[in-house]
């Protein structure tokens, strides 16, 4: 590698090397994955992967591309349809083209239960979708039993339900939980008792938890203390436990604990050990009873592919009355002999043909999350199986006839599965209000092209206004843009690129800020007329200056943000949920990329960012250089 491509390269992945670390870049520069499927959950897992920068990645899919494929994946064209395209091979071309140092392949041969699984031994990590329970288990006891493993996810995104299921072997070890720095606490206090109790200065929480370890250092009169690790008993957020301190004499002051950060061994078994007492994950608090019942329907479901040979058929409520018979029988096999939910069952029946976007993206994030985490060998893992719903879409439609969601030959028809006409016609006629238009921003405007948001003559209109230019470090995180693209306005491109995934979009686009000397383009007026405002900002104040605009004109906002490994969102609606001036987050603790890249305003953040230049000058690219002599 040259020097001239060093450069590019750290231009291209600045950001991931901030936030993972030089080590897991390059253990990410080295996997080979295996991507089993091309649809919709599957071109957002691909899409993922490849803009993080792994070696190489091989798409496997043996259907052809489809009038339905459209409104699915926003990576097949119209001409792939006519053309009769397989899908993966339909898709490569413009995968390889998110990261030009990913090597991405195509695969065609069918897979099924006689097909010569070693050729898989050429991947480090397996993601597998739309597959029958036979192949499934088979699959994975494959990679199960490989010296290594081979790390094996699979996913399935039915209409308005997901799986997801992880197997990294008999023993996977992480070496950073976090991949946040170490903390270092104050100490106050330490009681002379068993078990003594430490108090932390009040000016902040100590953020520990049980079972994770510290040192102390510059101990008083407890001086047996220094230099030594206890593992904490979390006590209150001011207060935790390490031990006895009985026979030390009385604490007199000073003494810091520094978190000390140690490796975690994951244990996993395959999906046939797994099947009939799962290990699930609540990600939904309120309704925690959910997850067996969707285990369970989800379960029938694949009993029902492997009776039919189908998934299904779209409002055929003879279909859903066979799989809630399957689903009682599940029950009775399962361990904990779960509840069965009758609407949750139909539903799922209903719309397991279906496909919605912002779901798929939600899962597809997920999904790619959780692979990368293998690669990287950090970050805590799911165990073992993952559900989720968006049950809430079909509340409104619980009394709508079946022919709402009858196919209609077009592009749209998996969405309407989903939601029915009249929620599609309401997304057709909305006023939408974009503001910011980068990593995050490309995703949503993905989603409202897939979505079929604002695609009426004279009715709903996309509006997107970002003042910033592509750099060549948004290359790796926002899949609308590409190298040509550098140094052209965000909003502007992206609108292009947003119109090649649906060309019936009403979409226009602005190089302005939002803040109080536009108020004459974006007044009050304006915001009334908006059905919802969507930010995607990298700066708090923007957020609070659009918060109270939405407030003064009762308008609907969803705000969200990431910081690194971190994201939020918030939905605010007026007289319903409070504002995002309500309230005040706590002080970052960490300065946000984005931040030290172009918004350099605080004497913190030119600290840091000398800091990273220096690191990026002096020893990223030197090592990468001798590493490539």
């Amino acid at each position: 590698m040259t020097t001239n491509n060093i450069e590019i390269d750290d231009a291209l992945h600045s950001h991931q090397r901030y936030v993972l670390g030089d080590g897991a870049m390059q253990k990410m520069a080295k996997s080979h994955i295996f991507l089993s499927g091309v649809g919709g959950l599957r071109v957002e897992i691909a899409k993922n992967i490849v803009l993080s920068g792994v070696k190489a990645l091989t798409i496997h899919d043996t259907q052809i591309c489809q009038t339905w494929d459209l409104g699915c994946n926003f990576f097949i064209h119209q001409d792939d349809i006519e053309k009769h395209k397989n899908r993966a091979e339909a898709c490569q071309h413009r995968i390889a083209e998110l990261n030009s140092y990913v090597e991405v392949y195509s695969m065609t041969t069918p897979l099924d239960t006689t097909t010569d699984l070693s050729f898989l031994r050429q991947y480090q990590y397996m993601v597998l979708m739309e597959t029958k329970i036979a192949l499934h288990k088979r699959i994975n006891e494959f990679c199960h039993l490989q010296q290594p493993p081979i790390k094996f996810i699979s996913a399935d995104v039915y209409g308005i339900y997901s799986q997801l299921f992880c197997d990294f072997g008999d023993q996977f070890e992480v070496f950073d939980t976090t991949r946040e720095k170490p903390k270092e606490i104050f100490i106050e206090n330490i009681t002379q008792s068993n078990p003594e109790i430490v108090t932390c200065s009040d000016s902040r929480p100590h953020r520990l938890e049980t079972g994770q370890s510290v040192v102390l250092h510059e101990v008083n009169r407890m001086s047996s203390l220094n230099g030594t690790m206890h593992q904490v008993t979390v006590i209150s957020p001011y207060s935790f436990s390490i031990g006895d301190t009985t026979h030390m004499d009385p604490y007199q002051h000073g003494e810091i604990a520094v978190q000390v950060k140690m490796p975690k061994i994951f244990c996993f078994e395959s999906v046939s050990e797994q099947l009939f007492d799962p290990h699930c994950i609540i990600v939904n608090f309120s309704k925690p009873e959910t997850l067996l019942e969707i285990y369970t329907a989800m379960w029938a479901l694949n009993e029902f592919q492997e009776q039919s040979n189908h998934l299904p058929y779209i409002g055929c409520l003879q279909d859903a009355a066979t799989l809630l018979k399957l689903a009682e029988s599940v029950s009775d096999r399962l361990a904990k002999k779960p509840s069965i939910n009758p609407c949750l069952v139909k539903w799922l029946s209903l719309t397991a043909k279906g496909f919605l976007a912002t779901f798929a993206a939600a899962s597809g994030g997920i999904v790619s999350q959780e692979a990368l985490k293998a690669v990287t060998e950090k970050f805590s893992l799911l165990q073992q199986w993952l559900y989720m719903d968006s049950m809430e879409v079909t509340e409104p439609l619980e009394h709508a006839g079946n022919e709402q969601f009858l196919p209609m030959g077009d592009r749209y028809d998996a969405l309407w599965t989903c939601i029915g006409e009249s929620m599609c016609q309401k997304l057709y006629n909305l006023n939408v209000f974009l503001v910011g238009c980068g990593a995050i921003g490309c995703e949503m405007l993905k989603n409202f092209a897939l979505l079929d948001i604002a695609s009426r003559q004279d009715k709903g209109m996309i509006m997107v206004t970002d003042p910033d230019f592509i750099e060549k470090s948004n290359l790796n995180r926002q899949l609308l843009f590409g190298p040509h693209h550098i140094q052209k306005p965000k909003s502007c491109t992206a609108a292009m690129a947003t119109l090649e995934i649906n060309p019936e979009l009403n979409i226009d686009a602005h190089f302005n800020k939002v803040y109080p000397a536009t108020e004459n383009i974006y007044s009050n007026k304006f915001y009334i007329k908006q059905n919802v405002v969507v930010t995607a900002l990298g700066n708090v104040e923007a957020r609070w200056y659009i918060d109270s605009r939405c407030v003064a004109n009762q308008s609907p906002l969803l705000d969200s943000g990431t910081m690194g490994t971190k994201g939020h969102t918030e939905i605010i609606v007026l007289h319903l949920t409070e504002s995002y001036n309500s309230h005040r987050d706590p002080p970052e603790e960490e300065i946000p990329f984005c931040t030290l890249k172009s918004f350099t305003a605080l004497i913190e953040h030119t600290i840091q960012w000398t800091r990273d230049k220096f690191e990026s000058v002096f020893f990223h690219k030197p090592s990468q250089y001798n590493n490539n002599i």
